[in-house]
């Protein structure tokens, strides 16, 4: 229904925000991931939104980009999770953590987010995991192994390199399915530039 709000921001506080649009003041529940990404008072500024609907109740959500939305949606799409628990959520991690997380089944990672136990953990990968697997196209690793640090950094080096996320996502995975991927990210990437 409302799908962007453009206008001066007037207020910002870590979960909240209120941008002015021809005299009305729009309130907008945020993720501190938004609030980080937003510029200082009087600014106009754009940013998407979802209009929460009950019978008692309207509430407005603001995101700064569209993964940070489209989680969200996922997220309040599965039981028991509201709009208030998917912001924490997304305040707790970005988008593509969240979703390797997922992936991996890290249910330890993922009980370290605000509001989630180990039940709402299991019931968020079982629901979203196959998802993901099957619609992101830059996900080509393994989904029971876990994603290091390392082979983010790897995968990060070889897009600035001139990759495509899922040419270095598929490079890196090489790796460590042959048991390579050790010895620090660059000679990782040394590696993965010599098998091209």
């Amino acid at each position: 229904m409302i799908d962007s709000i453009r206008g001066k921001l007037t207020l910002k506080e870590p979960t909240l925000m209120v941008l002015d649009v021809g005299g009305i003041g729009f309130k907008l529940t945020i993720p501190v991931s938004t609030f980080d990404r937003l510029p200082g008072l009087g600014v106009e500024v754009e940013v998407l939104t979802y209009l929460h609907v009950r019978e008692d109740i309207l509430h407005l959500y603001g995101f700064f980009t569209h993964d940070e939305r489209d989680m969200f949606r996922l997220l309040i799409g599965i039981s028991k999770i509201g709009p208030k628990l998917a912001v924490g959520i997304l305040s707790g991690a970005t988008p593509d953590e969240f979703k390797r997380r997922i992936i991996a089944g890290d249910v330890g990672a993922m009980t370290t987010l605000p509001g989630i136990g180990q039940k709402t953990a299991k019931r968020i990968i079982v629901e979203l995991k196959d998802k993901f697997v099957k619609t992101d196209d830059d996900v080509v690793f393994d989904v029971d192994e876990k994603v290091s640090a390392e082979f983010d950094e790897a995968v990060a080096a070889l897009v600035s390199l001139g990759f495509t996320r899922r040419e270095a996502f598929r490079k890196i995975n090489d790796l460590k399915r042959s048991g390579e991927l050790e010895g620090g990210v660059e000679k990782i990437i040394r590696l993965a530039l010599s098998k091209t």
